[in-house]
């Protein structure tokens, strides 16, 4: 199967078994979604959700975020990978939304990645979950996933190299769901250890599993 038969072939199938698909992060609104997932880098989501509803009811937003020191934030995330990190990021974040943005998350890359702690990453998934615009967020999960299904090539040694090969060959309609696909499979499929082969519906095109056979 060629490159362009295996993305019609997954995407297809996703899109008939998941057409609606989001983040498992919780949130109400653009801030709480980007501070959700600064805090989600390295720690499962389950995690951020245990974390959040206490931080949110504190700091519903970046006016009230701006006001808190980093020790303020670190009480609350202090469970989360990386909290010291973390609160500083979090505390200048806020202050930054505040001084440059109105206290209003921007929906440009370019100004996203301006904020303290805000990587590709992260803008990307802003952009895509708060503000619908057609991007791919490339984090562990997708980096791997699209590597084993054969979907970049293995020059493709970087998340901006998967990310601008994804954006490439994925129809932008599909952009966004893409990203939540890719990351699920290797959440809870294509793990890093011991992936759930037996299990896949794409063994029998994944290139990864038919070298072993």
């Amino acid at each position: 199967m060629n490159k362009k038969a295996r993305y019609a072939f997954i995407i297809d199938y996703f899109r008939q078994r998941q057409p609606e698909i989001t983040t498992e992060l919780h949130f109400a609104g653009p801030f709480q979604l980007l501070v959700a997932t600064m805090l989600s880098a390295q720690c499962t989501d389950k995690r951020i959700n245990m974390v959040t509803p206490s931080l949110f009811e504190k700091y519903p937003d970046a006016a009230a975020m701006a006001t808190a020191t980093e020790t303020d934030i670190l009480d609350y995330i202090k469970s989360v990978s990386y909290p010291n990190a973390k609160a500083k990021h979090l505390a200048a974040m806020a202050k930054q939304l505040v001084a440059e943005f109105n206290g209003q998350v921007p929906d440009a890359i370019n100004q996203l990645t301006s904020l303290s702690g805000v990587g590709r990453k992260t803008a990307n998934v802003v952009l895509s979950v708060a503000f619908k615009q057609p991007t791919m967020a490339v984090d562990t999960h997708v980096f791997r996933v699209s590597h084993r299904l054969g979907l970049v090539a293995k020059t493709a040694n970087t998340p901006e190299k998967v990310e601008h090969e994804l954006m490439k060959n994925i129809p932008e309609e599909y952009v966004s769901r893409a990203h939540h696909w890719l990351l699920l499979h290797g959440r809870y499929v294509c793990t890093s250890r011991n992936p759930k082969c037996a299990n896949c519906d794409f063994s029998s095109i994944c290139p990864s599993t038919t070298k072993k056979r």
